[in-house]
């Protein structure tokens, strides 16, 4: 279990530390390598906004005060025009995976958006196979909703995906 999860704007060094950890398959994941990316457009947008800004941004996760991920979130609606809420996304090193940081910076994540925008709903998805990520998001107070089939482009092939969500009126209960 981890001590002190807190979530903070992001700093310079904490670029530095995600082009290192999330840069190669070895950082992120099995379940979100998807191929080599610029960091030019995250140094860019860091320069511009901090990384916050009113169509979604970015938190550095730290665990005692030193920074062992980020979590992200953009616009995820469902019909014409509709915002109901944000996506979310979460990388985090992988010292600091299988320890309940992530389930906890999700929840945190989730209470902020609540707190700070309109969103009703926030939502996150993630492979069939990535049982962990499933559990933790359960354990941060999603619901898992469904499979979206052939959803995501990763490994060479489409794969299937869990959609999970959680409403305003769950976490206030």
């Amino acid at each position: 279990m981890p001590e002190k999860v807190t979530l903070r704007p992001v700093t310079t060094d904490d670029l530095d530390l995600f082009e290192r950890e999330f840069s190669g398959p070895e950082g992120v994941g099995t379940h979100a390598w998807f191929g080599y990316q610029s960091t030019a457009d995250l140094r860019r947008r860091f320069a511009e906004n901090g990384l916050l800004g009113q169509d979604g941004g970015t938190l550095s996760v730290a665990e005692n005060g030193v920074t062992v991920g980020r979590v992200k979130w953009f616009p995820g609606g469902w019909g014409p025009d509709a915002f109901t809420g944000w996506s979310l996304a979460i990388g985090l090193v992988p010292a600091a995976r299988g320890r309940a940081i992530g389930t906890r910076a999700q929840r945190l994540l989730a209470e902020y958006l609540f707190d700070h925008t309109r969103a009703e709903r926030i939502q996150a998805w993630t492979d069939c196979a990535n049982l962990a990520e499933q559990r933790a998001l359960e354990k941060a107070g999603f619901v898992r909703e469904g499979v979206l089939r052939s959803a995501v482009w990763l490994g060479g092939q489409w794969r299937d995906s869990v959609i999970f969500s959680v409403l305003r009126t769950d976490l206030k209960v």
